[in-house]
């Protein structure tokens, strides 16, 4: 695996470890005590995921309901949209990726 698929596997882990904990934080709205949490990704990412399993961590600085929950479902369904988003696009660049090595394993095999 060369250093754009293994960076680009890196990339697609770390967005699918975002939308569970977002997911969670959905799921969990109407929970009394419920602190959302959510992955640094751009600092995740520049570490070179070190970890195969990013966990989320608890977010600061937002209103905290009587109850003690503090998510914000627009917030969260934000960062669904966002998250969807990166994914499609990581997808997208392994699909070409996946297409150019094809075309270049077809064209190959015609010359001989």
């Amino acid at each position: 695996m060369n250093l754009i698929d293994s960076n680009l596997d890196r990339y697609m882990t770390l967005l699918s470890a975002r939308q569970k904990v977002v997911a969670s934080n959905i799921a969990n709205a109407d929970t009394p005590g419920y602190k959302t949490k959510d992955i640094d990704f751009q600092a995740e990412f520049k570490s070179a995921m070190a970890q195969l399993s990013p966990t989320g961590t608890e977010v600061a600085g937002l209103r905290v309901r009587n109850d003690g929950n503090n998510v914000n479902l627009d917030r969260e369904s934000r960062l669904l949209s966002e998250n969807t988003m990166r994914f499609n696009i990581a997808a997208n660049l392994l699909r070409s990726e996946i297409r150019g090595i094809k075309a270049a394993i077809d064209g190959g095999g015609s010359a001989s």
